[in-house]
């Protein structure tokens, strides 16, 4: 059944009717892509909480949106605090307008605390979409894209990096990182000595802005250039493992280390198998006749 969609009926994210959180989505680069429905949802607010007031305002600014209501802050550090005040401000009956920088609010940005507290207080909650990185990202990639896993931004630390790559090594599905400029050299780096050299992955800067760019290679071609740095913001697609990468004979060095501890071996290479997303089965099998 076909569905028609009339522009001119009501919009929840600006109709007027009770309080509501509406979660709006603002460009990650290119102005161009402020959509209709952002603009009227921003105009229609009773108070809009800004991941940083002053960019909000620049954005009006460029956007030649006159906007008078009250402007208040929600980063990461208040957010908690806030979402109380913003909880009884919708109950009075207000619209409140969350928008971070840029992006959705709540995916890799401040809101998740307060779309919670609406949540579990029974308050109305809508969003207007708008550009994501990650999901651009992996469109571009030319990596497959029917099921993914947003892991958000790699830990800063090569350690607690190394330890998150060794968790996702044998994930089927296609990842999507955030990383810093300048951390990519050694992210790349930990990446080549957790992952392989020769996984599939992209690597995309400065997306919708003037100097957008997609590297696609391997592990090993992409850690090479970045070996000097990259510039602009930058989100990584990996490619999930395949059973090439996860092949059961790569895994009898932790079913030993797991037999010695006592544990049984058919026991051991399930939980070898349950971990690397492997075949129980060929995994015992494996080590019933390793050499």
């Amino acid at each position: 059944m076909q569905v028609e969609f009339d522009p001119t009926g009501p919009d929840p994210a600006s109709a007027s009717a009770g309080g509501k959180l509406v979660l709006v989505g603002t460009p990650i680069g290119n102005l161009g892509d402020a959509s209709e429905r952002m603009q009227r949802a921003i105009a229609g607010a009773d108070v809009i909480a800004a991941e940083d007031t002053r960019r909000f305002l620049s954005l009006t600014q460029r956007l030649e949106l006159t906007h008078t209501k009250r402007v208040i802050s929600v980063f990461d550090h208040n957010e908690q605090s806030r979402a109380p005040e913003l909880v009884e401000l919708i109950r009075s009956g207000q619209t409140v307008v969350l928008l971070s920088d840029a992006g959705m609010p709540a995916v890799s940005d401040p809101g998740y605390r307060v779309v919670k507290a609406c949540a579990e207080a029974g308050l109305p909650i809508t969003s207007t979409p708008g550009p994501s990185a990650v999901l651009m990202a992996l469109a571009v990639s030319g990596l497959p894209s029917d099921r993914f896993s947003f892991e958000g931004f790699l830990p800063r630390k090569s350690g607690a990096r190394k330890n998150l790559l060794e968790e996702l090594r044998g994930e089927k599905r296609t990842m999507v990182f955030f990383e810093s400029p300048h951390r990519i050299a050694d992210t790349m780096g930990d990446f080549l000595t957790v992952i392989g050299p020769d996984r599939p992955m992209s690597i995309s800067r400065e997306l919708t802005k003037t100097y957008e760019e997609t590297l696609r290679g391997t592990v090993s071609s992409l850690r090479e250039l970045a070996a000097d740095g990259l510039r602009g913001e930058l989100t990584l697609v990996l490619a999930g493992a395949t059973a090439v990468e996860t092949a059961p004979e790569d895994h009898l060095d932790a079913v030993g280390e797991l037999v010695e501890s006592g544990v049984r071996a058919k026991d051991a290479a399930g939980q070898v198998a349950k971990q690397f997303g492997l075949s129980k089965r060929e995994i015992y099998e494996a080590w019933l006749h390793r050499e």
